[in-house]
């Protein structure tokens, strides 16, 4: 269905201008990562832009000339003929803040040392994300979006580009996604932090200059958050109580396929990811709360756009309940909502699976959307 974007690169626009932070630090400069694809329309009508989730980055669809296999991670989603069409959308992906692919993030040098962040960076919220995304599409002269979409923690910026920015969106898809993490998330999180944090690698988060990585927190770290966006089916489907040798060796070591599994997960992670970067991300996740504990039909007063909202059946981390927290508040008041709960065995990570009657969805959805906007 449809066909790749071909290949692409990246490219990085670099800000002045302090940039203020929700815990009250501040970033003096910094740069953002980012891709587009499709072309941007003579009225600057047609821009979409993919918030990413934990461990995402700009790298959406594509591939790189130096790395053919290097393909963008929703390059199914995204593309000519695709549901996100780049015929017809000019499309943005972007590196957030404190990421390790390129935008400023704990691993850059702090120009005032000459060293890395580390444990200089500061602790990140979605809307620092959604302040430093609107200063992106600034720069890019882009003054309302077709469109913000984003899964998980990227549909938590979605909505939040709704509340923050109200008449520079025009529709919001957050998919897989949450209006604030329940305590179980929170904790789920917590015990993933603590794996990096206790790490004897760690070394307060300034580990660069010891030239060590906390591998095995970090490797911890995934192994857990990946069982979390796995379902159980999903899970007994691939694996089900296969031994890995054929037999019981009455040990520690990998027996089952589905260790074997984890552990490969976690190794490959722990060699891409930064163990800094792992905790900004899940500490955002945890602070994003709209509502600050109060009201959300309170809280999404302040929303102009239309909006889709998609959840998963077999998603327990990010549970059909949780969108219909969003709907709610959003119908109440008066906005436009289209809801699909989507029958699928992959738990949270439906959202980045090819799926018929999700695909079928989204389609249908930017099918509208494009009709608003000039050719």
């Amino acid at each position: 269905m449809g066909n790749s974007v071909g290949i692409v690169r990246a490219e990085r626009a670099s800000f002045e201008e302090p940039l203020a932070f929700r815990s009250g630090a501040v970033l003096p400069r910094y740069d953002l990562v980012y891709e587009t694809y499709g072309k941007l329309n003579s009225d600057r009508s047609n821009a979409i832009l993919i918030c990413h989730a934990l461990s995402g980055h700009h790298h959406v669809a594509g591939v790189y000339a130096d790395a053919p296999k290097s393909q963008g991670w929703w390059d199914n989603m995204v593309g000519p003929g695709k549901p996100i069409d780049t015929d017809r959308f000019f499309v943005i992906g972007m590196n957030n803040l404190g990421g390790c692919h390129g935008s400023t993030g704990p691993s850059s040098i702090d120009p005032e040392t000459g060293r890395p962040y580390g444990s200089r960076f500061p602790v990140i919220t979605v809307e620092d994300w959604v302040e430093s995304q609107a200063r992106l599409a600034d720069h890019l002269g882009i003054t309302r979006f077709a469109a913000v979409i984003g899964g998980s923690l990227g549909g938590m910026q979605a909505l939040q580009w709704s509340l923050a920015y109200p008449d520079r969106v025009r529709h919001v898809l957050a998919i897989a996604s949450a209006p604030r993490l329940t305590a179980q998330n929170i904790a789920f999180n917590d015990v993933a932090r603590n794996a990096i944090l206790t790490d004897p690698d760690f070394h307060g988060g300034d580990y660069y200059q010891h030239n060590v990585v906390p591998t095995r927190g970090l490797r911890l770290a995934r192994m857990l958050g990946h069982i979390t966006y796995l379902s159980d089916d999903a899970m007994a489907d691939k694996f089900g109580r296969e031994l890995k040798s054929g037999q019981y060796n009455y040990g520690y070591e990998v027996e089952f396929q589905i260790e074997s599994y984890l552990r490969y997960q976690g190794d490959k992670f722990a060699g891409l990811f930064d163990a800094n970067t792992y905790l900004l991300m899940t500490k955002a996740l945890d602070y994003f709360d709209p509502a600050n504990g109060g009201d959300l039909n309170s809280a999404f007063a302040k929303a102009r756009a239309d909006f889709l909202v998609i959840s998963f059946t077999t998603d327990w981390r990010f549970s059909p309940q949780r969108s219909r927290e969003i709907v709610r508040p959003l119908l109440h008041n008066g906005r436009r909502v289209s809801y699909a709960e989507i029958a699928s065995a992959h738990g949270h990570d439906s959202f980045l699976m090819e799926h018929p009657h999700y695909f079928d969805v989204v389609r249908a959805y930017l099918d509208n959307v494009g009709r608003e906007v000039s050719a």
